[in-house]
């Protein structure tokens, strides 16, 4: 059964970083393409970064263009998602998610396999 399990999340004040982490279980992580998504209270979830499984080719969101990293480390099957510069607007529960496609996308429709999220919360 796979699982992915996220971790990483927390308080930060405006200006600062952290880093998630996607732990997959269950299945060979070089065999996944995984996004990142974000939903904020009373807004739509969001594709926020992804990597794909066959070159580790990258997408962002516009908005955290510049500010977020993306990565994988497929012997340790996880994915981290570097978020530096947060600001109150990234304030949201985060989710990892996976499919077996070999490109990553920023629709979540796409993913089959989800995590249950962790909370990051910009504030001062």
């Amino acid at each position: 059964q796979v699982q992915l399990v996220e971790s990483g999340g927390g308080l930060v004040q405006p200006g600062g970083s952290l880093r998630l982490s996607c732990a997959v279980s269950g299945f060979p992580l070089e065999h996944y393409a995984i996004g990142w998504f974000r939903q904020a209270p009373g807004k739509e979830r969001e594709g926020v970064s992804c990597i794909s499984r066959s070159d580790g080719n990258t997408k962002y969101i516009d908005s955290v263009k510049g500010r977020f990293t993306i990565s994988r480390d497929n012997a340790k099957n996880t994915v981290y998602l570097q978020m530096n510069r947060l600001n109150p607007e990234d304030t949201a529960v985060y989710s990892c998610a996976g499919t077996r496609g070999l490109y990553c996308s920023l629709y979540g429709d796409e993913y089959y396999d989800w995590g249950q999220g962790t909370q990051v919360t910009v504030s001062s």
